[in-house]
């Protein structure tokens, strides 16, 4: 049998593959069963922060497994101490919790934003406001997050305590304040799955001072934002935000699957012994991966990244396209159906993404100069068509 009969008979059809068999890859670059070769500006859903195969990070990963694979979280681990310092020394944060995806990472937010809350102010304060067209996850309790109707059809009743504000306006995000008796708040500087839609930056300030004055835990979730992409480590960094807790995972580890949840001072103590956990998290397989990540994204790298996205806007712009995102966090409003894009794209060797009715690209970061130049070309072509 072949790799898509035998995927289409065994595997559970959650998800609309794209009619291609990635068999192997190497930075920006991957090839199909039959030897096609691709641009690939989706770097598996902002996961591939090198792209595939990246030398030193597979190299990090197998002195990792010959030396120490998994232990438990019962055991200290070198790996997993030194991405947590990394961490918070590149952040200013507290303390890391380390878990598997960023739907898991979203998790410990909101039981970090209920405990303080139910600790300082009384168990009634348990209600989390989140945006509309947000994305925090799958899980039932991320899914109640997630401020979009489409994703909870069919699985009510959904975890409760979840109440959704609109985007840049702060009277009407103020007024549920007001109204209700608010553990915390959560949201993206940048909405990936809405849309790629980004707040302003005099919004989010107005958020998070209406989190000081009111007690409020300030989350802000970089799952596809961080880890360099969008120019700076992390997003919330270039809008001069100080939150309580930050949330990321995909680029983290550049493939392997790691989520973290970051605590400053005032929510590094919230958890204690017992209050959650996770088999796999912290893994020194994944923390060794991650490190190999983490250290290369200098001021020099992250300034590259900036001048890559420039680029794509400038380059769109000029076409006559909108152009939302951040950095290498790109989203195209298209003329014609994003799907007829999208195949169109691929026909011509370059694999993008969508997001509702945008365009997404989310290349690797490190992608060459004349890759980028050749996939916008296509891309650019494909949008005229």
């Amino acid at each position: 049998m072949s790799i898509k009969s035998t995927d289409n008979q065994y595997i559970s059809h959650t998800y609309k593959r794209f009619d291609i068999a990635i068999v192997k890859g190497l930075g920006a670059l991957c090839w199909d069963e039959n030897g096609k070769e691709y641009i690939d500006m989706t770097s598996g859903i902002g996961v591939n922060a090198f792209g595939y195969s990246d030398p030193v990070w597979a190299d990090a990963v197998c002195e990792q497994a010959h030396l120490l694979q998994h232990t438990s979280n019962l055991y200290y681990t070198a790996p997993c101490a030194e991405l947590a310092e990394i961490l918070c020394t590149r952040t200013g944060m507290s303390k890391v919790f380390f878990g598997n995806s960023g739907a898991e990472a979203n998790e410990c937010a909101v039981k970090i934003a209920r405990k303080y809350a139910a600790e300082h102010k009384g168990e009634d304060y348990y209600n989390i406001i989140t945006f509309n067209k947000s994305f925090h996850g799958r899980t039932l309790t991320t899914l109640a997050a997630t401020g979009q109707d489409g994703f909870h059809h069919l699985f009510t009743p959904l975890t409760e305590g979840f109440l959704y504000a609109d985007a840049d306006d702060i009277e009407g995000f103020q007024k549920l304040i007001k109204e209700n008796k608010v553990a915390g708040v959560l949201l993206e500087t940048i909405q990936g799955e809405g849309g790629v839609n980004m707040m302003s930056g005099d919004f989010l300030k107005a958020v998070e001072k209406t989190c000081d004055d009111n007690d409020i835990i300030f989350m802000i979730d970089e799952v596809q934002t961080g880890n360099g992409r969008t120019g700076s480590l992390y997003s919330y960094q270039q809008f001069d935000l100080h939150p309580d807790v930050v949330t990321t995972a995909k680029g983290l580890a550049g493939g392997l699957p790691m989520g973290a949840c970051l605590m400053n001072e005032k929510t590094a103590e919230v958890l204690s012994y017992g209050d959650h956990g996770s088999t796999f998290g912290g893994n020194p397989v994944c923390a060794a991966a991650a490190i190999s990540v983490l250290s290369r994204m200098d001021d020099a790298f992250l300034s590259e990244v900036q001048k890559k996205g420039d680029y794509i806007r400038e380059k769109l712009t000029a076409a006559g396209y909108a152009v939302s995102g951040m950095g290498l966090m790109v989203g195209i409003t298209t003329a014609k159906p994003v799907g007829e894009v999208i195949a169109a794209c691929i026909e011509n060797g370059v694999l993008c993404l969508s997001a509702k009715d945008k365009l997404r690209l989310l290349p690797p970061l490190n992608t060459t100069w004349d890759q980028l130049e050749k996939a916008i070309d296509v891309i650019i072509g494909a949008l005229n068509e």
